[in-house]
């Protein structure tokens, strides 16, 4: 199996790039970090710290490194028989040249092998939007051929990976929690699908996606919010914060009923899955900064994201969400001056008020909803520790 990953950063090398190199893939990284790819192409190995109860510390072998938008990064999309990213939703329009082109290429050779491409990204099938980006860059001449031949694959994935001081003086080195969740929607499939072990499949995808982005996303960026506002510095201060945790469990609470209305979860096994969120964001092995964790405040608060979309779930089915607007309030007194969204965040609020910018921000409409976010967030903010 050959497989070309974007993104050869901590989440690309952590995670998605580590179950393809332990799948035996013939593994090729692709960046625009270039001392990252000399690096990276020069040493073709590193190490990955797995950090938990059990830890363990595990070497990739056998890789090499590209830049995105090379003519080698074209040849090997039309070689591969996967391809994968972990580039960030932002990014993804920019890659989608280089996967047209590679497109491209592989019908000219004449290369009609079953290739998917899986966008492994913390968004709302995002490989489906993948798909729209390189599809304008293709000739409609050859959409048909690309719909024959080639799998647009979502898919939900879940995985802690804070950036890290490297470990034994390799800069290659990363640290990941034990925990990690990859699964993909086996209906977009082309072909058999990739026997790679840590890569579950599903026929009903939405409700993984949703129940990681309402549980895992929504509790880890309202604890960011919480803790940034607390004067805490990392998740794991600001979890072990007990007013926090409450906040926090509550609004998975509150999105898990949408999500066991909407999907049919079990409670108690959503409860479960909650606490062992909890458990994660404890982990003393890893050092997350709730800086890192709540930067992108307009992203996560728009409406298809982690805070809004599941406050509009409650909505939808009349269910309670006071802690899920205590945590949107929250992000919406996210200060940092080395985020270019947190500062849009500050500009607007001063340009237009609060109630304004939150219906900008995030399409809500709710008259209700917005004053009662409103209220929190004027009871929250303190200019005076911004």
């Amino acid at each position: 199996m050959k497989a070309i990953h974007f993104g050869a950063g901590n989440i690309g090398r952590g995670f998605i790039g580590k179950l393809l190199a332990d799948a035996n893939a013939t593994l090729t990284f692709a960046d625009v970090n270039q001392p990252l790819i000399d690096q990276l192409d020069h040493q073709q190995s590193y190490e990955v710290n797995v950090v938990g109860e059990n830890s363990s510390v595990e070497r990739v072998n056998n890789v090499r490194a590209v830049h995105s938008n090379s003519p080698d990064a074209v040849r090997h999309i039309s070689q591969a028989d996967v391809v994968t990213t972990a580039v960030g939703p932002q990014i993804l329009e920019k890659i989608a040249k280089t996967l047209a082109l590679g497109l491209i290429e592989r019908h000219q050779l004449g290369n009609e092998n079953p290739l998917n491409i899986i966008a492994c990204e913390n968004m709302v099938r995002g490989t489906s939007q993948l798909k729209q980006h390189v599809m304008r860059e293709i000739p409609q001449n050859l959409h048909l051929w690309v719909e024959e031949h080639v799998g647009f694959v979502d898919s939900a994935v879940d995985r802690i990976v804070p950036p890290g001081e490297a470990a034994n003086d390799d800069p290659l080195s990363v640290t990941v929690e034990t925990f990690s969740e990859w699964i993909v929607d086996s209906t977009q499939f082309k072909g058999a699908m990739p026997d790679i072990k840590g890569m579950e499949t599903t026929t009903n995808l939405m409700a993984y996606v949703e129940r990681k982005l309402f549980t895992l996303n929504t509790g880890h960026a309202i604890t960011a919010y919480l803790g940034q506002l607390s004067g805490l510095q990392t998740i794991r201060d600001a979890i072990c914060d007990s007013d926090i945790r409450q906040t926090v469990k509550g609004a998975m609470q509150e999105s898990g009923a949408v999500l066991i209305q909407r999907y049919g979860f079990d409670p108690v096994q959503h409860a479960a899955y909650i606490d062992k969120i909890l458990h994660r964001f404890e982990n003393p092995y890893l050092r997350d900064d709730v800086e890192r964790v709540g930067r992108q405040p307009l992203r996560k608060l728009s409406a298809g994201d982690r805070l809004i979309r599941p406050l509009l779930g409650t909505i939808e089915y009349g269910l309670p969400h006071n802690d899920l607007v205590k945590g949107i309030a929250a992000a919406m007194c996210y200060r940092n001056p080395l985020d270019p969204q947190a500062l849009t965040l500050v500009s607007l609020l001063e340009q237009q008020g609060v109630e304004n910018t939150l219906m900008s921000i995030s399409d809500l409409t709710d008259t209700a909803i917005i004053a009662e976010i409103a209220t929190a967030y004027r009871a929250m903010y303190k200019p005076s520790a911004a």
